[in-house]
C-alpha cells in the first residue's frame, strides 16, 4: 500500500492533541501539511512532525498537489462547505463530527463524494475500536438473548462561554458534540434504526442544548439516553437482553477517561470481561480510512451511516421542541 499524504485544515486543539499525532503514527499515512493563518499555532504540530508544510489559507492547502487527503476539524457550521470544496479539489475527506447539522445536508456530501470518486467520511472514531465490533458481534449473535433495552450516558462539564461548544452560531450544543456517540453507538451495535422519539427533554442556555434526556423506540427494543455538557464526566452504554447484559464502561474516550472494557453477564451468572488497554481508535480510524481510500476496502462508517445518526438527532430536536411546547 502506498502512503496517503495528509493535510489538516486549521490548527484546532483537538487536531493537535489527537488526530494529527494519529495521522503521524498510522500505517499508510503521512502528515505533510497544515493550513493556519496563525503560525504560532503550528508549534504544537511541528513538535512531532518537524517537516510539516505550512499553508496560510485553507484554499492554498487544497490546491497543493502533494496532498491526497484532508482532515477537517473546523467548527461544526463549516463542515459541509469545506468538505465539498475538498472533494471538488480531488482530495479524500475525513471531517469531524457532526459532519452536518441536518440530515438532508448529507445528500450534498454523498453527491459530491460520488462525483469526485474520492472517499469522504465523518470522523466517528468509536466504530473503529475493537470494543464496538466485539459488542456488535455479541449482541447480534445472541449472547444476551433478545435485546430489550439500550441505555447510554455521555456527559462532561464545560460552561466556558468562549468555547465554540457553547455558541449557537458555530453549531454548538451537547447533542451535536457528543449526542452523536450515544445515538451512533446504539445504531452501530444493533444495526437498527429508531422508529420514533416519544420523549425528549432538552434544557438550553444561550440557545444551545446543555442537557438532554431522551427516550426512543426501535423496532424490537427501547432506548434511553442522557447527554449533557453541564454534568460531571461519565460515559457508558448498556445492552440489556432477556438472557444477559453487555456493558461498555468507557465507550467514547477509550483509554483516555478509563480503560476500554467490555463485560458480559448472561444466564448462570457467567461473566466475560475483555479489555483493550493499548488500542488507539484515532490511529485505527486513519488506517482504515487509508486502506479504504487506496484499496477500496469497505469503510466501517460511510456517509450513509452518519446520515442515519443525524436523522436520529433531528428527530430528537423535533421531539424536544414539542415537549417544551407541551
Amino acid at each position: 500500500m502506498t502512503v496517503l499524504r495528509w493535510g489538516i485544515l486549521g490548527a484546532a486543539n483537538f487536531a493537535r492533541a489527537h488526530m494529527a499525532p494519529a495521522i503521524h503514527a498510522a500505517k499508510g499515512a503521512e502528515l505533510v501539511a497544515l493550513a493556519t493563518s496563525h503560525p504560532d499555532k503550528a508549534a504544537g504540530f511541528q513538535a512531532f512532525a518537524p517537516g510539516i508544510k505550512l499553508h496560510e489559507s485553507y484554499d492554498a492547502l487544497l490546491a497543493d498537489p502533494e496532498i491526497d487527503a484532508v482532515y477537517i476539524p473546523l467548527p461544526n457550521h463549516l463542515h459541509v462547505a469545506w468538505s465539498i470544496k475538498a472533494l471538488e479539489a480531488g482530495k479524500h475527506v475525513l471531517c469531524e463530527k457532526p459532519m452536518t447539522l441536518q440530515a438532508e445536508e448529507f445528500d450534498q456530501l454523498i453527491a459530491a463524494r460520488d462525483a469526485s470518486g474520492k472517499l469522504a467520511a465523518e470522523a466517528f472514531m468509536i466504530v473503529h475500536h475493537p470494543q464496538f465490533s466485539r459488542a456488535r458481534e455479541l449482541v447480534q449473535g445472541g449472547a444476551i438473548g433478545n435485546l430489550v433495552h439500550v441505555d447510554a450516558t455521555f456527559s462532561y462539564f464545560n460552561d466556558d462561554s468562549d468555547n465554540i461548544r457553547n455558541q449557537a452560531g458555530t453549531g454548538g450544543g451537547g447533542l451535536p458534540d457528543i449526542g452523536v456517540y450515544t445515538f451512533g453507538a446504539a445504531r452501530f451495535v444493533t444495526g437498527a434504526e429508531p422508529t420514533q422519539i416519544p420523549y425528549a427533554k432538552l434544557r438550553y442556555e444561550n440557545d444551545v442544548d446543555v442537557f438532554a434526556q431522551i427516550a426512543a423506540d426501535f423496532p424490537t427494543f427501547s432506548y434511553s439516553a442522557i447527554v449533557s455538557m453541564r454534568m460531571h464526566p461519565r460515559q457508558q452504554v448498556t445492552f440489556h437482553g432477556d438472557k444477559g447484559v453487555l456493558r461498555l464502561t468507557c465507550p467514547f474516550n477509550a483509554n483516555v477517561q478509563d480503560i476500554a472494557q467490555l463485560t458480559l453477564e448472561n444466564d448462570g451468572q457467567t461473566m466475560i470481561s475483555e479489555r483493550w488497554p493499548a488500542e488507539n481508535h484515532y490511529v485505527l480510524q486513519v488506517e482504515n480510512f487509508c486502506k479504504s481510500a487506496q484499496e477500496g476496502a469497505a469503510y466501517p462508517c460511510p456517509l450513509e451511516f452518519s446520515r442515519g445518526t443525524q436523522k436520529m438527532m433531528d428527530m430528537v430536536f423535533a421531539a424536544g421542541a414539542k415537549t417544551n411546547q407541551d
